[in-house]
């Protein structure tokens, strides 16, 4: 796809918001070609899919992977200063939605309008490795969820990887039936509903917990480097809790003034979403100390039913809260091999989207099972990708789209925030890495972890 940066006037692009929606220009598209359904759902629902997709079983590894290596000051301190500053981003980003009467749909086609065809494939690059990346970590997630409830029944449970593919086979049938963001319309009030049962669950369990246990240990191990190390990895870890890296596929399926209506379903993210998953990882850490499991119900005292219960709403609340996190991967997928302008499930289209998720599912689930490390993931997906799709692009945008009319102290707030952007990128990824290859050399390929 050719993508272009058209100037106006005065050499410099500008920026319409709601003007152009709501007077609907002839010139209020770029590229909206699409196999997957745009401009139709209110932001109720699209608010109602990011507080669920966000509180989805994920929330469980975060007072691991979070609180242990910060400890209370910082931990807390950073996930407020974190989450404010990652919502500030998605809230500027979500204004750029239209520039000059255009309508992207697409993160890739923002970057490349404003900047050019490299990054165009950038962007493309490094949101669909974050996204590949967070549905492995999503089959791990279900399949590690699948084991529990084997353990709880059996002195010998089976593999972790026979779980791992019953995940993949789970997450390819919904996919393949509900087969984008708008169609998940009818399954949001039921994920809604089992999210915030086995939230109250677990929440029952560990306050009990954390009440008869009165000698926690809070210590943040290890030597000085190590600390530091751990330290970016766990502000990867928080990013993650907070944002996906793919705002402007969202925000595509909003109805008219996009604009406003994203930031509406941001705030309910950022209010009712966070309460409860910022609840839990703080709860998690203060119940069972350093000692947290990086799965927490793993943590959990009982009763058996309670543990049961909870993994198996952990399993099924994913199935619909990874479908958001892929979607992109679909829409681009969809919209290259299938036959746009009719049924998703009627003729050559039923085959062809069958054979485009059997392919998908069954690599990520391969390589998930080969490498069944569900903390890496986590603090990976946060550092060298969405980093800078979460906070450096949206400014790049802002000095590219504003850059000669905004006042010096703006511009210099946004440099601000592209230079830290970088830094914190190098730091987080090369912790990232240096976790993974620990886990590499302390796992096997394939093991049942």
């Amino acid at each position: 796809m050719e993508v272009e940066q058209r100037p106006s006037n005065d050499n410099s692009l500008t920026l319409n918001l709601e003007h152009d929606q709501q007077n609907g220009t002839s010139n209020d598209s770029y590229d909206v070609s699409t196999a997957h359904t745009i401009d139709r759902d209110s932001w109720q629902q699209v608010g109602l899919m990011l507080v669920t997709g966000f509180n989805c079983g994920w929330i469980f590894s975060f007072s691991n992977l979070i609180m242990v290596p910060l400890g209370w000051t910082w931990g807390v301190i950073l996930l407020f200063v974190v989450g404010f500053y990652t919502a500030y981003a998605n809230w500027l980003l979500a204004a750029f939605h239209f520039i000059d009467g255009r309508r992207f749909i697409r993160y890739r086609d923002l970057m490349g309008f404003v900047y050019g065809k490299k990054m165009y494939h950038l962007t493309w690059t490094s949101q669909f490795l974050t996204l590949l990346l967070g549905n492995m970590g999503f089959i791990l997630l279900g399949g590690k969820a699948l084991k529990e409830i084997n353990s709880e029944f059996s002195d010998s449970p089976l593999r972790l990887q026979y779980f791992i593919v019953i995940t993949g086979v789970a997450y390819l049938i919904f996919s393949f039936s509900i087969p984008t963001l708008s169609s998940m319309r009818n399954w949001l009030g039921a994920s809604a509903v089992v999210t915030t049962a086995y939230i109250a669950f677990l929440l029952a369990v560990a306050v009990k917990d954390g009440k008869s246990n009165p000698n926690k240990d809070f210590t943040i191990s290890g030597s000085t480097v190590n600390k530091v190390f751990n330290s970016f990895g766990a502000i990867s870890a928080i990013i993650v809790t907070n944002t996906s890296g793919m705002l402007p596929e969202i925000q595509s399926t909003l109805r008219k003034p996009a604009v406003k209506n994203m930031r509406k379903a941001l705030f309910s993210q950022y209010t009712v979403g966070a309460f409860f998953y910022y609840g839990v990882t703080i709860i998690g850490y203060w119940a069972y100390g350093s000692m947290v499991s990086s799965y927490l119900p793993e943590n959990l005292s009982g009763p058996r039913w309670i543990n049961v219960i909870v993994n198996v709403i952990v399993f099924l609340q994913s199935v619909v809260s990874q479908h958001m996190f892929v979607a992109p991967i679909h829409e681009a997928m969809d919209t290259r091999f299938l036959e746009i302008g009719k049924g998703m499930h009627s003729g050559e289209n039923f085959k062809r989207l069958f054979l485009l998720r059997v392919c998908f599912y069954t690599g990520n689930t391969f390589i998930a099972a080969a490498f069944p490390f569900m903390g890496d993931f986590v603090n990976l997906l946060g550092s060298f990708s969405l980093v800078p799709l979460t906070f450096m692009f949206p400014s790049m945008i802002f000095l590219k789209v504003k850059g000669k009319t905004a006042r010096t102290e703006k511009k210099a707030w946004h440099w601000i925030n592209i230079i830290f952007s970088f830094l914190l990128t190098i730091a987080t990824t090369i912790s990232a890495l240096r976790f993974i290859i620990n886990n590499i050399q302390k796992y096997q390929f394939f093991a049942d972890a």
